[in-house]
């Protein structure tokens, strides 16, 4: 029974497009014509490397508390470092004056909150999040 359950999950993530990227999620306002995005400019997108979407919107990236599992996650998988060398990341960009980092956000449902009602937002949470009105973006 258990291994009907999970198929049967398994297979309705699949069919939805919204299979998750190492168990979190990555959302966009649901007005973005996206449905999905490249590592890379995601990774760019959260450094502030990049700033306008190519449809020439704004990003506006929101991440979860570093002491968050889900946080962890997605910075060693797409921004390919751990939460602490984000932190010196930052902390030198500050420091120089050149930016700020995306605000940080204590859970899920305010993630979600933050990019339903930002239409340049992006971010990301943990995979059973409930995603109201937020859009799920296959990471490629």
């Amino acid at each position: 029974m258990r291994a009907l359950s999970i198929s049967w999950t398994l297979a309705l993530l699949l069919t939805s497009g919204a299979v998750p990227r190492g168990g979190y999620l990555v959302i966009v306002n649901p007005d973005n014509p996206r449905t999905s995005v490249d590592r890379q400019f995601l990774e760019d997108a959260f450094l502030k490397k990049v700033t306008h979407w190519p449809e020439d919107g704004e990003i506006q990236p929101v991440d979860l508390a570093p002491s968050l599992p889900t946080r962890r996650l997605f910075s060693e998988d797409v921004l390919e470092r751990s939460v602490e060398e984000v932190r010196t990341y930052w902390d030198q960009r500050i420091f120089s004056g050149r930016d700020v980092p995306p605000p940080q956000l204590d859970d899920d449902q305010q993630v979600v909150a933050y990019v339903a009602s930002h239409p340049g937002a992006v971010g990301y949470v943990s995979s059973g999040t409930d995603l109201k009105q937020a859009k799920i973006v296959d990471v490629r």
